[in-house]
């Protein structure tokens, strides 16, 4: 429970338990129709007054070639209604095509410089893949190019109402 008694903030999957294994039809590996698709995510008890949900998805286990870990960027999402309350699989490239609450919805650019799920397609396995959703008390003003970086340092600065987290090891 939160510290003033109500249920905690949650994020959740129906198809990955939190530490569980990433299914491989969202990964950028194996064979397979359904591969590299992004996952479907539900949540709950937002936190009193969020306006919108931000989605920053993380490798937090990348190596850089240089030799330090350096997160690796697999999915930005930023102004989620808060009336929204899960994103589909396959969601992805498809806001649009899904219409209505989920129009507004934007796609920010992955660390391969292009907006939308990346999946995880690693030299190793045994990598931690961190899903973080931020619920915001404002809907953000955002430029064409949405990236981690901006999001977490410039644009949600001071709007952030809580964080819940769910990881996936691949």
């Amino acid at each position: 429970m939160a510290s003033d008694g109500s249920e905690e903030f949650k994020l959740v999957s129906p198809t990955i338990s939190n530490e569980g294994k990433l299914p491989r039809h969202y990964t950028d590996e194996g064979q397979g129709a359904k591969k590299n698709i992004s996952p479907p995510l539900e949540w709950y008890n937002l936190p009193q007054g969020t306006k919108t949900l931000s989605l920053v998805v993380e490798d937090i286990d990348a190596p850089d070639p240089e030799g330090p870990i350096v997160p690796w960027t697999h999915w930005v999402v930023a102004n989620i209604p808060a009336t929204v309350k899960g994103l589909p699989e396959g969601f992805s490239g498809k806001a649009a095509e899904i219409g209505g609450e989920y129009a507004a919805i934007k796609e920010g650019n992955n660390d391969l410089k292009v907006p939308g799920w990346n999946g995880p397609r690693l030299p190793t396995h045994g990598h931690r893949i961190q899903f973080r959703l931020f619920a915001l008390d404002d809907q953000l003003r955002l430029a064409n190019k949405v990236t981690k970086e901006r999001l977490l340092e410039d644009i949600m600065e001071g709007h952030i109402l809580g964080e819940a987290s769910l990881m996936a090891k691949f």
